[in-house]
C-alpha cells in the first residue's frame, strides 16, 4: 500500500467502485490539522504544474476546498483572514506589478 494521505469524502466510494481495495481511518484532530496543511502544499504544486487554464481552475478549486477546512479546523472565519491579507498588502503589497527579486552576489 501507498504512504496514506487525506482525501476527499467520496473518494473510498470511488475507489471501491473500481473494485480496487483501500485503507481507511479517521485522524484524530492533530492529526487532521496536520494532513490538511501537508494537503495544502499538495494542492498548491498541482496548481503549479497545471498546462492549462482550465487545469488552474481547477487545481484552485482544490486549493480553496483545502483552505476552507483548515479555517474550520482552526475555527477560523474567512473575515479574519480577508484583514491579514489586507494587512500584508497594506504593508507589503501586492503582486500586480510582478516585481522578481534576486539576490546580488557577496552581499
Amino acid at each position: 500500500m501507498g504512504k496514506p494521505k487525506l482525501v476527499r469524502d467520496g473518494i473510498p466510494n470511488l475507489i471501491a467502485q473500481a473494485g480496487k481495495t483501500y485503507e481507511t481511518r479517521v485522524l484524530d484532530e492533530a492529526e487532521y490539522r496536520q494532513a490538511l496543511r501537508a494537503k495544502l502544499v499538495e494542492e498548491a504544486e498541482e496548481v503549479q504544474m497545471a498546462d492549462s487554464l482550465a487545469d488552474v481552475v481547477a487545481e484552485l478549486a482544490d486549493v480553496a476546498e483545502v483552505m476552507a477546512a483548515l479555517m474550520d479546523a482552526y475555527g477560523i472565519e474567512l473575515g479574519q483572514v480577508r484583514l491579514a491579507q489586507d494587512a500584508k498588502r497594506a504593508e507589503r503589497g501586492g503582486f500586480e506589478g510582478r516585481v522578481e527579486l534576486g539576490w546580488v552576489e557577496g552581499q
